[in-house]
């Protein structure tokens, strides 16, 4: 009898190809299928050529027919309509407990939809971010399964076997929550790398525009802050990218346009913290300086009408204070980055009941993805010293760590602005911090102002909480008062 196969994946573009490969080396069975029937043979000829144990198959039926019970199914296809027309076209072939996976870059909304529906069809459905890109595909992603519970531990030893591992030997992937939870969690993951991308590219600005550095300054000084505190993958690849020279032995990145491009996770992590009322103001900015910089034809002629201060210039004296002032300011921001993004998940578990383990978070995140770094481990310690911790500036740590570069961080930002160059998100970060340090804001004059012309209510410090208040300002009102939200 032919040997049945462990998991069978449906998607042969490079990211599904490297998977199937990844989950073959650690000795599973995998059947493959492609709308496109030639991908399949490319793919069996190609990369996987003497491979026994992957199983091409050339219809959906013969696919679900490889499939050992219960069936576990891979969609790496792209996210929207092609999702549901696969679950769609698979529901007839499966049975009740077989699995269905989606490993694309789904919006958590969409999982949550199918996860219901496929509930009640007895299909255990599983949204899980994936992340690091083909080369995490295929040598160890970060996986942030989430959805029907009893799905996990038919998964969990092939995702667990296939993930990036830790230094200690701890695999990149753990159960998130149900439903939508995985994605959620994927989303957060990459408006945080929108966030980091966009306080690197904005150091790279001051350090470049501001200290005047060449680029192999430049990639000496990522690359040695790669080896402290901001250890990662992000300035990893920094420190390379500026060193990396064209065919004339210029910098290749001088030639590279500046209109940044996006899928819309970045976009989603905005929206969805509106939704929710969580000020994650660093992403936000990072997503607007994204559309900004699309606005290339634009800028320019901008550039030609707008005044701004003299260049910067830093003294010969003074350009390694400078530099060092930007180190500090990026970790103090990129600390308020990821205290915004874990202020996100904090609000969607209280919104959707899921019970998220922010250290375990953490650790998916410490390999194999696009945001790896030295620094998530102590986000792990943070929420091992403090299950609880309601936010990351909170902890003896990372308040250690910000107040230490407060004073570096403010002369960034005050040099930046006093010379025209456009820091939006290391602006965000420092108005956040001061904002949630403030025990009181000018946020009394809005509702004055809401009350005063709208009729909205307030309410009183000297009063209990919950207590609503309505004043006839000018003496010529009503009396009634309009009805009270939050957003």
């Amino acid at each position: 009898m032919a040997r049945r196969a462990d998991i069978g994946l449906i998607g042969l573009a490079v990211m599904g190809q490297n998977l199937v490969l990844n989950i073959n080396d650690h000795g599973y069975c995998v059947a493959v299928y492609n709308r496109t029937v030639e991908k399949v043979d490319a793919f069996l000829k190609g990369p996987a050529a003497g491979r026994e144990t992957i199983l091409g198959t050339y219809s959906l039926e013969e696919f679900v027919g490889t499939l050992e019970k219960p069936r576990k199914v891979m969609l790496m296809v792209k996210a929207g309509e092609v999702v549901d027309l696969f679950i769609e076209k698979l529901l007839p072939l499966l049975e009740a407990g077989d699995v269905i996976i989606d490993g694309g870059n789904s919006n958590f909304d969409d999982t949550m939809r199918r996860s219901e529906e496929l509930d009640q069809k007895g299909i255990r459905f599983v949204g899980t971010g994936v992340s690091g890109g083909e080369e995490g595909a295929r040598r160890g992603p970060s996986l942030m399964p989430g959805g029907h519970s009893e799905a996990w531990p038919l998964i969990k030893p092939i995702f667990q076997d296939i993930a990036a591992k830790t230094a200690s030997g701890e695999p990149c992937c753990d159960w998130v929550g149900t439903d939508g939870a995985g994605h959620f969690v994927k989303m957060v993951h990459n408006g945080i790398e929108y966030g980091d991308m966009q306080l690197i590219a904005e150091s790279y600005a001051l350090l470049r525009s501001g200290a005047g550095l060449d680029y192999s300054q430049l990639a000496e000084t990522f690359g040695g802050w790669n080896k402290g505190d901001l250890d990662s993958y992000l300035i990893e690849i920094t420190a390379e990218i500026m060193a990396y020279r064209d065919e004339d032995g210029n910098p290749l990145v001088e030639k590279i346009l500046d209109s940044a491009g996006q899928k819309g996770t970045g976009k989603w992590t905005a929206i969805n913290a509106m939704e929710l009322g969580k000020p994650v103001t660093l992403i936000g900015e990072a997503v607007f300086a994204r559309f900004l910089s699309a606005m290339k034809e634009e800028r320019v002629e901008a550039e030609k009408i707008l005044e701004g201060p003299e260049a910067f210039s830093s003294g010969s004296g003074e350009t390694d204070g400078f530099v060092e002032d930007v180190r500090q300011a990026l970790y103090a921001s990129k600390i308020v980055s990821y205290a915004q993004g874990f202020m996100l998940l904090r609000g969607a578990a209280e919104q959707y009941g899921w019970k998220l383990d922010y250290g375990s978070i953490a650790m998916m995140w410490r390999e194999g993805c696009i945001i790896r770094s030295a620094f998530l481990e102590r986000i792990k310690d943070a929420y091992q010293r403090d299950s609880d911790l309601e936010n990351l500036l909170l902890d003896e740590y990372f308040r250690a760590a910000v107040e230490k570069a407060q004073s570096s961080w403010r002369r960034v930002v005050s040099k930046a602005a006093e010379r025209g160059i456009a820091v939006p998100a290391f602006m965000a970060a420092l108005s956040f911090y001061d904002g949630y340090r403030s025990g009181r804001l000018p946020a009394n004059l809005i509702q004055a102002q809401r009350d005063y012309f709208g009729a909205h209510t307030y309410e009183r410090v000297d009063r209990e909480r919950g207590d609503f208040f309505h004043t006839d300002w000018t003496g010529s009102g009503s009396g009634a008062s309009a009805g009270t939200y939050n957003a």
